[in-house]
């Protein structure tokens, strides 16, 4: 990336859809910035690489409302030191520093060191300050829609005089670094605790100006939200939006095939039946259609516009193909390189004991992830429903002033899935004691929702007890699979009474990972044995195991019988970041064993 033309770091392609995506703080040795916008990627189209995934494209389109849009790899940098390859700009960002200053004898006995305030234009060319060295200040202003901006300190700080321009310092008292230790005064003798411009109730860092700097200079919003103090380094600055899909086999015919790969151009061009001449011209789609008639193209074009999958929820599709899959051991080879799976004989796998829950286990040797980055948010996060679409009141950054290109990633790895049956879960939710710890739950959401202003619903005692049995098999897996925990993740499936866990592993790499975690299908008896005998106790037990979700005073709603001693794993694994756990509803925990799916033997 660039800041003033010149490299000052690099970031991997899949950073710039989480941490350092477009409108994220990054910081360096001696400065500090934020990541621009797409519209600062290189506009060359050679460096602007498109992965196709009509799937979530059509999906995005219609989450956005945009008539059409593409998925664009990050722009790669050069592979050797002495090459020139595109970058990525970023702007400097905060303009405020504190330079450092001598501590005289008063303040050495009263241990407090004051920094002066200074802006970036008062400083030199090596980022100093009357030879003092300067550090970018961690405080800026924000708001929940992602705009950010420079605390206006002259108006935070309570100066008698509005025209006050004296120097400003930070003091700083303590060494724990909590805000009430941090004091803004002026040398003309007000003085402001940053506990209190902290203080939401107060307001004092007044309206959100909706300044985009990630977008340029000259881009900036009408917003009606308060502003509010945001640490630049904490993990709330930033929350990419994203949304992933696996890549499904072809269903359709060759034309059909052939519209979808290029319908972002299709789309666009083929307003009418008399535009289709020109339209078979595109390059590439010419080779693919040149066997079809006008009225063939502009018949299968139509049908695309009308073609209800984006209607489908992502999950459901997934796991209708999941389930299509055929019995095998991957005897054949399709050519398809994205997707192949084959469900397993129950002979290689099934055992008594807690197998009799399962319905099947299905290899998936080859997967295709695609994630696209849509926006971003500050304060809160916003995370997916159950069947992977957004629903939510929580407005999102836009990543570009006219959004049509949107950051993607694709890997390629690996997945063991499997099914519980049917009728188990769906009678296991009617049993009295399931629903009093459901209710418990519910709780707790509606104690989180009122908390957080959120419109978001309760995902069911269903998903909350595959959620936490996946988080125990990652544990378990991780054992044996030869891929650490953190590299496997989970995609859960409630859709239409089917229940279901995908754990999966994924790479950039173009072939993928090396069949470790497959292997693991043939071992799921000894996995779940033993993910359910390790949760039965928790080393916070009975903590752990009598946490009251609606009555939390650690402000933990979400969490039944779960923390990280048993259920937690790295958020890079999980899809609903670590919420909505319970052991209770697995295994029978001390204390509580009348809710739980998986009973022991008799």
């Amino acid at each position: 990336m660039t800041t003033s033309g010149k490299t000052v770091g690099e970031v991997r392609a899949s950073q710039m859809l989480t941490t350092y995506g477009p409108g994220s703080l990054i910081d360096f040795p001696m400065d500090a910035a934020i990541m621009g916008g797409v519209n600062h990627w290189p506009r060359k189209e050679e460096y602007r690489k498109e992965i196709v995934e009509p799937r979530l494209r059509e999906k995005l389109a219609t989450m956005l409302q945009l008539p059409t849009l593409r998925l664009i790899a990050p722009p790669a940098g050069e592979s050797m030191p002495w090459e020139k390859g595109p970058r990525v700009r970023a702007f400097r960002f905060p303009g405020w520093f504190l330079a450092e200053a001598d501590l005289d004898d008063d303040q050495q006995k009263s241990d407090v060191r004051s920094r002066r305030l200074v802006q970036r234009r008062e400083l030199d060319g090596k980022l100093r300050f009357e030879d003092k060295r300067a550090v970018p200040v961690r405080f800026v202003q924000a708001c929940v829609r992602g705009h950010i901006s420079d605390v206006h300190w002259r108006r935070v700080v309570p100066c008698s005089d509005a025209a006050c321009r004296r120097p400003l310092w930070l003091d700083e008292s303590g060494s724990g670094g909590d805000l009430s230790d941090l004091v803004v005064r002026c040398e003309c003798g007000a003085r402001v605790s940053m506990a209190e411009v902290a203080d939401r109730s107060k307001n004092m860092l007044g309206s959100c100006n909706g300044w985009r700097p990630w977008l340029g200079k000259a881009y900036s919003d009408e917003c009606d939200q308060p502003s509010r103090l945001l640490i630049r380094t904490a993990t709330n600055a930033y929350f990419g939006q994203t949304m992933s899909v696996l890549s499904l086999p072809q269903k359709k015919d060759n034309l059909a095939a052939a519209v979808e790969n290029h319908w972002s151009a299709l789309d666009a061009m083929a307003a009418n039946r008399e535009s289709v001449p020109i339209v078979r011209l595109l390059p590439g789609f010419s080779n693919e259609v040149e066997s079809y008639s006008d009225d063939q193209i502009w018949s299968a074009v139509e049908a695309a516009r009308q073609d209800g999958a984006s209607a489908v929820p992502v999950k459901e599709a997934e796991l209708e193909s999941i389930l299509d899959a055929p019995p095998g051991y991957m005897q054949d080879l399709p050519a398809d390189r994205d997707f192949l799976a084959r469900k397993l004989p129950d002979s290689e796998w099934r055992e008594p004991g807690a197998c009799d829950q399962v319905e099947c286990v299905v290899q998936l040797h080859r997967l295709r992830v695609v994630t696209a980055l849509t926006g971003f948010t500050r304060f809160e996060p916003r995370t997916p429903d159950i069947h992977g679409e957004y629903q939510g009141d929580v407005h999102v950054a836009a990543l570009d002033p006219e959004p049509r290109d949107f950051p993607a990633v694709e890997n390629r790895g690996e997945g063991v899935f499997l099914q519980l049956r049917s009728g188990s879960v769906d009678g296991w939710t009617k049993r009295p004691g399931v629903e009093a710890r459901v209710a418990a739950l519910v709780a707790g959401h509606e104690r989180w929702r009122e908390d957080r202003d959120s419109a978001m619903e309760f995902p069911g005692p269903e998903y909350i007890l595959l959620h936490t049995l996946a988080h125990l098999l990652i544990q378990s897996v991780a054992m044996t699979c030869g891929y650490p925990a953190t590299s496997i993740r989970e995609r859960i499936y409630v859709e239409k009474g089917q229940y279901g866990i995908l754990l999966y592993t994924a790479t950039p790499d173009a072939e993928g990972t090396l069949g470790g975690l497959v292997a693991e299908a043939r071992r799921v008896a000894t996995h779940l044995e033993r993910a359910l005998s390790e949760a039965s106790l928790c080393s916070s037990d009975p903590i752990c195991s009598q946490h009251d979700a609606g009555n939390s005073m650690e402000n933990r709603w979400l969490h039944g019988a779960a923390c990280h001693g048993c259920c937690l794993v790295a958020e890079t694994s999980c899809e609903m970041r670590n919420e909505y756990l319970d052991r209770a509803l697995v295994i029978p925990v001390l204390g509580l064993d009348d809710a739980a799916f998986f009973q022991p033997a008799p």
